[in-house]
């Protein structure tokens, strides 16, 4: 691994565009490895037939006719040389398109690649991943996703890395407690089917009684497809399929769920819009698979009909697939309002999924009818913008998502949960919105930005789950609707409040407050733009505090300066000046921010409109160093540029370690803890030779897979012999036979994945302590062990082989479960012992 070096005077916060450039590098690496299989395509006359794949995605610089790019690269590359064209035959084919399909052999994929690459006329050559998604169940309890996505007892099941499908049907519904009377019994079960109804929950009545049904709205559904005689549906516009199977049905049942919650017209299962006209793309085969060529030509559709909203329930970590998430932004930029569900990997944080992740797209939470956030239900933040960085907010709404009615497969209704049933309620909602403005004027008011501000302005703050669970809160229809209907184009920041006193919504910030010398702190906003799709920053955003207090804080900015699509972002780094020191208080009053977008179509001045962002902001003083923790950010890795394993062992199902390890994410737990028990947490952003150890008390080094500088080494050893800083690490494992164990075929990018490094850098870890005398070994222990009476569990962690003399080690009897490990080596020295 390739250690980053940075100097101190370095941002601390890396910007999206940052972000974008290092995932163009990471793709590139990954792009070395093509994926080749059988690809069967469905021909005009229906007959199937079967190509050899080895599939690379050629996006060009234009758009023109398919036949035309085919033709361009034969001129350029000439025919045969290891690569062949290869005929896609959809809907699509009628329309200029901006992307190719080639298959090239393995042995000659470096050579064509690269000159594909120098052609004039081509953009990137990137490999057509593929998405697999499965239908599983969500446990009673929660987590979500856990059991599914693309591993399966440690092994990669066939095609792209993606987290388990968001959505699971109980197999018999919950009630509240039983009781012993009949009556009771039968109370809950109506109580159950009211609220299942969820378009009453939300008033829908209310809007269907003035006339509005979703009429003469273009709903896109990208999912398994439906059928074409299905009694719940009224207006069924166009099926398309873009898979390699021959057929239109939906036989899975998935898309026609989904289309049922938002366009269904049974009395059992309604929808929120019955008049919506249907558009159902089948971009999965029966198997769930699905490849990014599909979508891209699904997309191209799409805009080319000019589609109005566009639901796509499903998601995966990978937001590095650049050619799915640069279309994502043009379908956006063409004012198609995507919806999508932020995943079933709840309730760990940092685990939203894609699209649902990006800021132009309305990424959806689940909630259950007692205003809980479902635990299956990802959370935020964004992981784009870690290690260095710090993420947005999301989701940026919730909507019920647990035993909701929807339309089977056929005919009839069935009960499902999972944030891709809160997606298409949000749909559904957003298709209702949508009915309400006079068709002639959709187009000027409505486009992804000013729903987004409707949705996120009209929700219902619920008590108890911060903004990173809940996003703006429970979407409330007729808020929305009142909104939209006085609605002129603006500018907005999302969220508009920080407040500190706010707990636990503004949680972790209410959780730890400022003061003087400290890291800076950081809080990652989202602008929205409802003025046009690309808008400009005007000046540099302006700090106004309300009183003279206000003259200690000290505010970075990062921001976009240009907006597009729809939407950029504004970052604040927060710093207590030195003469705050000694201040106690609240510190409060707003960041200003201007944005400018070109004329509307008929207007002859730029359009304008002035942000703010409030801030509500405790202060202290400073805490002594004894409470001071230092958590070292900087030595971990972006996702994805490797195969990193989870630090525990014990995961089968979920061996990617691809949640953006941070304090407030997959550690917020540990956080939450060390605030409880007194201390103040700060995150270093930079290397060791970047802070000031007297001003701390502890350094936490956890799960960490960078490596280390030798100037950090010495730095470190001085700090901790000569300036009294403590030290502690938390290694996880390192074992190379188990890591080559780990190894696994990805018929995805046609190349076998070699883990990186283990649970953490153990070899950097231990460049990093030889000072001291202090090494860790290569075993991987588990067990149970108790420290002052409290039980915890000890899985997957490192051995200590080495310790300086007078020290003392705590020792447990541990099972060895590595690989060049006996079967069951035990440590024989348990308790407390002097070196």
């Amino acid at each position: 691994m390739a250690a980053r070096r940075r100097t101190c005077s370095g941002s601390p916060l890396k910007s999206s565009v940052f972000a974008a450039v290092i995932s163009i590098f990471l793709f590139r690496f990954f792009a070395l490895f093509p994926r080749k299989e059988t690809l069967t395509l469905v021909s005009e006359g229906g007959k199937n037939e079967t190509v050899r794949n080895n599939n690379y995605i050629v996006r060009f610089k234009e758009y023109r006719k398919a036949e035309d790019h085919r033709r361009y690269l034969e001129s350029e590359l000439g025919l045969g040389g290891g690569w062949e064209w290869i005929e896609r035959r959809n809907p699509a084919m009628k329309f200029a398109t901006d992307f190719g399909l080639v298959a090239v052999e393995a042995t000659v994929v470096e050579r064509v690649v690269a000159e594909i690459e120098k052609l004039e006329m081509v953009k990137d050559v990137n490999v057509d991943v593929s998405y697999k998604r499965e239908l599983l169940g969500v446990s009673g309890s929660g987590g979500g996703g856990r059991g599914g996505g693309s591993f399966s007892d440690g092994r990669k099941r066939p095609g792209k890395i993606f987290t388990s499908m968001s959505f699971s049907e109980e197999e018999e519904p919950r009630h509240a407690v039983a009781e012993t009377s009949n009556s009771s019994i039968h109370w809950g079960r109506e109580l159950l089917a009211q609220k299942s109804q969820v378009t009453s929950l939300f008033r829908a009545d209310v809007l269907w009684s003035k006339g509005y049904t979703g009429a003469k709205v273009k709903m896109a559904i990208f999912d398994t497809g439906i059928r074409s005689d299905h009694p719940h549906f009224r207006n069924i516009k166009e099926r398309t399929n873009w898979t390699s199977e021959d057929t239109l049905n939906d036989n899975l049942g998935h898309g026609t769920f989904v289309a049922g919650v938002i366009a269904g017209q049974d009395d059992e299962c309604l929808g929120f819009a019955p008049d919506a006209e249907i558009y159902a793309f089948r971009v999965f085969t029966d198997a769930q698979v699905s490849y990014t060529s599909w979508f891209l030509d699904a997309f191209n559709y799409a805009i080319a009909t000019k589609m109005d909203v566009l639901n796509l329930s499903i998601g995966g970590p990978d937001f590095l697939d650049l050619p799915f998430v640069e279309k994502i932004w043009e379908i956006t930029a063409n004012n198609i309002i995507m919806v999508s569900a932020i995943g079933n990997d709840g309730p760990l944080y940092g685990t939203l999924n894609n699209p649902a992740d990006q800021s132009d797209v309305i990424g959806v939470g689940g909630i259950d009818y007692n205003d809980h956030i479902a635990p299956f239900s990802s959370r935020g933040m964004s992981t784009w913008e870690i290690p260095h960085g710090y993420g947005r907010v999301k989701p940026d709404v919730v909507a019920y998502g647990k035993d909701i009615m929807g339309s089977k497969i056929s005919s009839g209704c069935k009960s499902l949960s999972g944030t891709s049933v809160a997606s298409p309620v949000v749909a559904g909602v957003v298709c209702l919105l949508v009915s309400v403005i006079p068709e002639s004027d959709r187009k000027a008011i409505l486009n992804p930005a000013s729903m987004k501000q409707a949705l996120v302005e009209g929700a219902a703050k619920l008590s108890g789950p911060n903004l990173y669970e809940q996003g703006a809160g429970r979407v409330n229809l007729l808020e929305s609707y009142e909104i939209l209907k006085s609605y002129q184009p603006r500018a907005t920041i999302f969220p508009g409040i920080l407040d500190f006193s706010d707990c636990p919504y503004s949680w972790p910030f209410c959780r730890q407050p400022l003061y003087a010398g400290a890291m800076p702190v950081m809080f990652n906003a989202t602008i929205l733009n409802g003025m046009g799709v690309i808008g400009y920053v005007e000046r540099p955003p302006i700090w106004n505090p309300s009183d003279e207090n206000g003259n200690i804080l000290s505010i970075h900015f990062t921001y976009s300066e240009i907006i597009w699509p729809w939407t950029g972002y504004i970052a604040l780094h927060m710093q207590i000046k030195e003469e705050g020191a000694q201040f106690s208080g609240e510190i409060e009053g707003n960041v200003t921010l201007t944005v400018y977008s070109p004329p509307a179509p008929g207007e002859k001045t730029q359009r304008r409109s002035t942000c703010v962002l409030h801030l509500k902001l405790q202060v202290v003083p400073t805490p002594p160093r004894s409470k001071r923790i230092l958590w070292d950010q900087f030595h971990n890795i972006k996702y994805p540029p490797g195969y990193i394993p989870r630090d525990s062992l014990d995961v089968r199902n979920d061996i990617l370690d691809w949640h953006g390890d941070h304090l407030h994410t997959n550690f917020h737990i540990m956080f939450n803890m060390l605030r409880d028990a007194g201390y103040y947490v700060e995150t270093l952003g930079s290397p060791f030779t970047c802070f000031d150890a007297r001003h701390y008390g502890t350094l936490l080094l956890v799960d960490l897979e960078d490596e280390y500088f030798k100037e950090e080494i010495e730095k470190l050893r001085d700090d901790v012999i000569n300036n009294g800083l403590g030290l502690a690490v938390f290694a996880e494992w390192y074992n190379v036979d188990t890591m080559v164990k780990m190894r696994f075929f990805d018929d995805n990018t046609r190349s076998w994945w070699t883990p990186v490094t283990g649970g953490a850098n153990v070899p950097g870890l231990n460049d990093l302590l030889a000072p001291f005398g202090i090494a860790f070994g290569d075993k991987i222990l588990n067990g149970d062990f108790s420290i002052d009476g409290e039980q915890s569990r000890y899985a997957s962690g490192t051995d200590i082989v080495r310790f300086p003399l007078g020290g003392y080690v705590h020792g447990f009897p541990f099972l060895d479960s590595s690989e060049s490990g006996a079967t069951q080596n035990v440590l024989v020295n348990s308790g407390t012992g002097k070196v």
